[in-house]
């Protein structure tokens, strides 16, 4: 188990890894190394989280996320395997935590009395300004 935050915690039999060549700095290495890495959590197995931070994970993942529900993270940030798997592992904890967060619900609430006040001033003084222009307008023509 892959611990995220205090009570989440991933299987890692559903995260597969898997190391690509990667594009980038590196010279003659680039060609002979597969540094990059691609990670993929399967999302759809992952029954053990809470139904509604896999519905937000699906949200925040945007085109991350393929048609099989698996969240597809690709790293190649590094010259060295290792550095980019960390860095891939570390990318899906902070989707994941960020996921976690639930969001405030949003309390309803009225302008107050001043703020009403400015806007009708606000809009008596566009008026103004307006039949200002459309008189100097109509004298012209």
């Amino acid at each position: 188990m892959i611990s995220v935050a205090a009570d989440i915690a991933l299987d890692e039999k559903d995260i597969r890894l898997e190391f690509v060549r990667s594009s980038g700095p590196g010279g003659q290495n680039v060609n002979k190394v597969a540094t990059a890495v691609q990670l993929r959590f399967d999302l759809g197995a992952a029954d053990y989280l809470p139904a509604d931070l896999r519905e937000r994970l699906r949200r925040l993942a945007g085109q991350r996320l393929s048609s099989e529900d698996v969240i597809l993270i690709d790293a190649r940030r590094f010259r060295s395997q290792e550095m980019n798997r960390q860095d891939a592992l570390d990318r899906l904890k902070a989707l994941v935590r960020e996921a976690a967060r639930r969001p405030k619900n949003r309390l309803k609430t009225k302008p107050s009395a001043a703020a009403r006040r400015r806007r009708l001033e606000d809009k008596r003084h566009r008026a103004v300004k307006k039949r200002m222009r459309t008189r100097v307008a109509d004298q012209e023509g």
